[in-house]
């Protein structure tokens, strides 16, 4: 349904930016800014600030920002209709009644035709599942001991063995070949439309709204691969989303379960364990992490007790740290499984083995320990070598000494050896890292030297300038217009903001941002009002910097609009071009002066 400015504005304008954030973020007031921790990247300092007076956030990191729209629609994964809705009913703010037809389903964007798509799709498989061909893929689930309930809690289905049975089924209601080639659902050639999955048991993947956003299918009977997962799609990627997530999210327990695939994370969740996810046919991600950490700082790792399994577990530990979340390790043996496990021994024996869970660096040095013969002198040190190297993981000096003293203590070994050891590592490592730093910092150097980037980041500072104080439009007047600004989205930022301050005489950036229809270019127009302007300047120094600036701007539009000239022959546009570069040393003048 279409929302008109106005309304979208009042609905913006209800909800302050620094509260809607707050109730994610943790802020502290700096100045006239709130910083935190970024909610989209991995980081110990704070780089992510919320602006009040501009309502807008912007963090210096990552690079991320926009209004409070954009990030509802980057941190709840919503649509742009989904934070509209969301922030109405927070700010109290009654939307018209929607009215659907067909000509507004035909105009719906393309993430909510997805979302239709896979819906249906959903409701299909699970049909399919409940009907005579679906009768064996029913077995296999009782089979596994999963019950009606925990079936239709997870939407469970079953596709059939045809080439195109879902194809058909959804040209019958309505959806073109447009839509349904970007679903992941079908793959489409020259010899027609195929059903990405048949014959399968189908798992519906939600996101954490409970949107379904694509599928896995287990294969019935003999087939390759025995697991298949949805490409990515505008909907689905899957390194940003954990299977069973939009139902462990609101557990109440204190910590959440990582496991390997569909079924243990469903036969977790029958025995009670709600707090269960698992991720999605990969490596668990650093964005995964960070997922999981809008909703806990302590992790269970109960991968698979095979090799495979261990490996998949040292791989998340980091990972994990480097998010904020602390890890432990569910020790499963002699069982491959949390499925597994449940059925021989129940869940009262599996919360024993939770609450038993160990401490995720004493497993990653019993891993290690397990390539060595401690026997052997030379394996001996060889091992107490790679465990000093392991120990560095540890920031804090008083955190690495407690962990230095337990493994003396397990592998017999003086407290002042192993922290010697640690530490000629620790100085090798800061060693390398110093010449990284140095070689960063010589391109970062060259880089700005550019002259093409030196004149964006002028045309940047100016138009954060001109949202920092209103007062400067008037001294840039009859200088400065948005044909100065040389960068197409500069230009197009400029011409609406020129225009705001005709109008209301007064800037808004927020409103500005909503121009814009993606989260990339949103970000992107952030950047533009939150570039560094130097806060803690003098007032002298702040006029010459902003009279350097214009000049910057000015001169470079000059210089662009004299290469046209010369290129077109305009001898009258030339020589007014000429007469404005000959004045650039009095423009300087007036400015500082003003």
């Amino acid at each position: 349904m279409y929302y008109s400015e106005e309304l979208v504005e009042e609905i913006r304008s209800r909800n302050d930016i620094v509260d809607v954030i707050g109730s994610y973020v943790k802020l502290s007031k700096k100045g006239s800014t709130y910083m935190g921790l970024c909610p989209f990247h991995n980081e110990k300092s704070p780089s992510f600030a919320v602006s009040g007076s501009k309502q807008m956030y912007h963090c210096f990191g990552c690079g991320v920002g926009g209004n409070v729209f954009t990030f509802m629609m980057e941190y709840e994964n919503y649509t742009f209709i989904e934070a509209l809705k969301a922030l109405a009913e927070r700010a109290g703010v009654k939307l018209p009644e929607e009215e659907y037809s067909e000509e507004a389903k035909r105009a719906a964007d393309l993430r909510s035709r997805l979302l239709e798509v896979n819906k249906e799709a959903a409701k299909y498989y699970f049909y399919q599942l409940k009907s005579a061909r679906g009768e064996k893929a029913l077995e296999y689930l009782k089979n596994r001991e999963l019950s009606d309930e925990t079936i239709k809690k997870f939407g469970l289905g079953y596709s059939n063995p045809f080439s195109d049975d879902l194809y058909q089924y959804m040209k019958q209601q309505g959806y073109d070949d447009s839509i349904l080639s970007q679903s992941g659902l079908f793959t489409m050639d020259e010899r027609g439309a195929h059903d990405k999955f048949w014959n399968r048991v189908m798992f519906p993947i939600m996101d954490s709204n409970n949107k379904v956003i694509a599928f896995g299918g287990r294969v019935m009977g003999e087939g390759t691969p025995k697991y298949l997962n949805s490409p990515e799609t505008k909907l689905f990627d899957k390194s940003r989303n954990l299977y069973g997530l939009n139902l462990a999210r609101s557990s109440r327990r204190p910590n959440m379960l990582i496991c390997e695939g569909y079924m243990d994370v469903i036969a977790l969740h029958q025995a009670g364990f709600n707090n269960a996810v698992a991720s999605l046919g990969t490596a668990f991600t650093p964005q995964q992490a960070k997922l999981l950490s809008r909703y806990t700082n302590e992790v269970l790792l109960t991968y698979d007790s095979d090799e495979a399994g261990t490996k998949a577990a040292l791989r998340a530990i980091p990972i994990l740290k480097e998010a904020g979340i602390s890890a432990k390790i569910v020790n499963m043996k002699p069982y491959k499984d949390p499925d597994e496990f449940i059925k021989a021994l129940g869940a009262e024996e599996y919360q024993k083995r939770m609450d038993q869970a160990g401490n995720s660096f004493y497993f990653e040095v019993e891993v290690l320990e397990r390539g060595f013969n401690l026997e052997d002198p030379e394996e001996k040190t060889k091992f107490f070598n790679e465990m000093a190297k392991k120990l560095l993981i540890f920031s804090e000096e008083i955190e690495r000494n407690i962990y230095i003293e337990a493994m003396c203590k397990k592998y017999n070994i003086s407290f002042d050896n192993l922290r010697k050891l640690v530490n000629r590592y620790g100085a090798q490592i800061g060693n390398v890292q110093a010449e990284r730093e140095a070689v960063k910092r010589e391109r970062e150097s060259a880089k700005k030297a550019k002259p093409e980037e030196g004149m964006k980041q002028s045309q940047k500072i100016l138009l954060t300038w001109l949202i920092d104080d209103s007062k400067a439009f008037e001294k840039i007047k009859g200088i400065i217009g948005p044909e100065d600004f040389t960068e197409e989205l500069y230009r197009e930022v400029a011409n609406m903001l020129f225009a705001q301050y005709e109008e209301e005489h007064a800037v808004n950036p927020a409103k500005i941002i909503n121009k814009f229809v993606s989260k990339e270019e949103q970000t992107m127009v952030a950047e533009l009002f939150t570039t560094e302007v130097g806060a803690l300047m003098s007032d002298a120094q702040r006029k010459k910097a902003f009279a350097d600036t214009v000049v910057r701007v000015k001169k470079a539009s000059l210089e662009l609009a004299q290469k046209r000239a010369i290129e077109n022959n305009d001898i009258a546009a030339l020589q007014d071009i000429i007469v404005q570069q000959r004045d650039m040393a009095k423009l300087h003048s007036s400015l500082n002066a003003g």
